[in-house]
């Protein structure tokens, strides 16, 4: 007596858009079996795509036959869309059953192998499902890339984003907080180049971050956070960004402030260590007065007590008591602290050295204006290259693709150094009154705000010589504020002091570069 396996194939896509079951097809193969006469032994079934052979249920069929090698006669199936989708894939795995005496039959598209023309019948059959797939995959694929040039982001939202719909059911995404805020200052924090992104990112994980370092890395080179969509690259059209649908979180020119960073084109000094002793806030902040190392830090156990040092790792010997270091950067720092009486005084100071040095952003736009002009002839030269036979058409394309990308990111500098301070003085008395509460934060705070201060008031490293700290350059607007306080403290009588009183010579380095000092450490939440 004949005895057949069946194999019973559906996907979860053709169970919904076509109806196919499992059920249904297993009912169909019983009742062909007892109608032929044909001995029904292991049933097999299968939920993966025919695109290739390689399905949990196939191999499992495969090595039923391999043991019980000639006690099978048949695989059924209802049609051979069930059995394959690939032509060259089905008729080697034809041969290869052949060869263990079993022949593969779908009951609903009958064959006779034996006869040659059947071949032909068997072509089709194959074929016709492998151009299904292909065409609908080439549709997607086209559908996906159309949506990409439109602006919308088609997959599951990045962190910091939500998928949503619209009520005509668009979909979109839309920042959702508190991850959007991280973020944010994620990008904030990297484009300064104090920490690594493994710091920042551990930073930022304590205060509910909930991403991998290694998705984290993905995350900072995406576009998307800065508005655009990539679309990439296909055949003979470049890989290129277009302005997406949704609301970006950062502007254009920090994303690329940031990926200057993190290509190591645009830091000044190395990243410091982010994890500290409670004792010990300045490690990795400061120099040895010696060698120029960093120092480390430790405890020492005493007869009853622990004590804190500051010490270089190298043979100089440098060895601080953190008492005293500490005590003594708590007096550097309070020379920065605005005095709440004097806000109006030091707004006045501010928006005079403001007016007075704001043609700084003015050489700064033109200078990336001639840049862009610059690399616009670059373009120009090279297309009359090309028309003229000296370029080819690779050498072309590479050029136009370095240009293009260049002038994008020069471009996206243009709208922040168009904007005009209007609200240069609202912006000041933000910073200010922020900056008032930093000397509640540095002694109550935790031990990562109180290191966030010590980097942006200073952004280089200190150096203790045993009395005193010294460093090479202070925050703008903290180094400002310390000079009107010594103004302030050299008037004997309050009441004496008037604004034409106060010093005139206000160190100014623009708006931007001060207030983005402040933007994180100095927050209040």
């Amino acid at each position: 007596m004949i005895t057949a396996n069946l194999y019973i194939r559906v996907s979860t896509d053709e169970q919904a858009e076509k109806g196919y079951s499992q059920r249904n097809q297993e009912e169909v193969l019983r009742k062909y079996c007892e109608i032929k006469s044909i001995q029904v032994g292991k049933v097999f079934y299968e939920d993966h795509s025919a695109k290739t052979f390689q399905r949990p249920s196939w191999n499992s069929l495969l090595v039923d036959l391999r043991r019980r090698k000639g006690q099978t006669d048949l695989v059924l199936f209802t049609k051979w869309d069930r059995f394959s989708r690939n032509v060259g894939d089905a008729y080697h795995m034809i041969g290869l059953l052949r060869k263990w005496g079993v022949e593969p039959q779908a009951i609903e598209q009958p064959l006779d192998m034996e006869i040659p023309e059947s071949k032909i019948m068997l072509a089709f059959y194959l074929a016709a499902p492998e151009v299904e797939n292909d065409r609908r995959g080439l549709n997607i694929f086209w559908g996906l890339r159309r949506a990409r040039k439109e602006g919308r982001w088609i997959n599951t939202a990045p962190l910091g984003y939500a998928n949503l719909c619209h009520e005509n059911g668009k979909k979109y995404i839309a920042p959702v907080e508190p991850a959007a805020s991280l973020i944010k200052q994620a990008f904030e924090e990297l484009a300064k180049g104090d920490y690594s992104a493994a710091q920042i990112h551990q930073q930022l994980a304590e205060r509910g971050l909930a991403t991998k370092l290694t998705n984290f890395y993905d995350l900072i080179r995406n576009p998307v956070y800065c508005g655009k969509i990539v679309v990439p690259k296909y055949k003979e059209e470049e890989e290129h960004w277009v302005p997406g649908l949704h609301k970006p979180l950062i502007s254009e020119s920090l994303f690329h402030q940031v990926q200057d960073v993190l290509n190591g084109r645009s830091r000044e000094k190395p990243a410091v260590k982010i994890s500290s002793d409670e004792l010990l806030p300045l490690r990795g902040f400061l120099q040895c007065p010696r060698c120029t190392r960093l120092l480390t830090g430790s405890a020492s156990k005493g007869r009853k007590h622990y004590y804190s040092y500051y010490h270089c790792s190298s043979s100089c010997g440098i060895r601080f008591k953190a008492d005293q270091v500490n005590a003594s950067f708590k007096l550097e720092l309070e020379q920065y602290f605005p005095r709440e009486d004097c806000s109006e005084y030091y707004v006045e100071l501010l928006v005079k050295a403001f007016k007075d040095n704001g043609s700084d952003e003015l050489d700064e736009r033109k200078k990336v204006l001639g840049e862009i002009a610059a690399l616009g002839k670059k373009l120009s030269d090279a297309r009359e290259l090309l028309l003229s036979g000296s370029f080819t058409e690779g050498d072309f394309r590479a050029v136009k693709l370095e240009c293009e990308k260049r002038i994008a990111v020069l471009e996206s500098r243009l709208p922040e150094l168009s904007k005009v301070a209007v609200n240069i003085r609202g912006d000041l008395v933000k910073a200010v009154s922020k900056m008032q509460l930093i000397e509640s934060q540095f002694s109550n705070g935790e031990m990562w705000r109180k290191r966030a201060i010590i980097g942006s008031i200073f952004p280089e490293n200190l150096c203790f010589d045993g009395e005193g700290h010294r460093t090479a350059r202070v925050n703008d607007i903290a180094w400002n504020i310390g000079l009107i306080n010594s103004e302030l403290r050299s008037k004997k009588k309050r009441e004496e002091l008037g604004f034409s009183s106060l010093p005139a010579s206000v160190v100014w380095a623009g708006i931007e570069p001060a207030t983005h000092g402040f933007s994180v450490h100095c927050s209040t939440d």
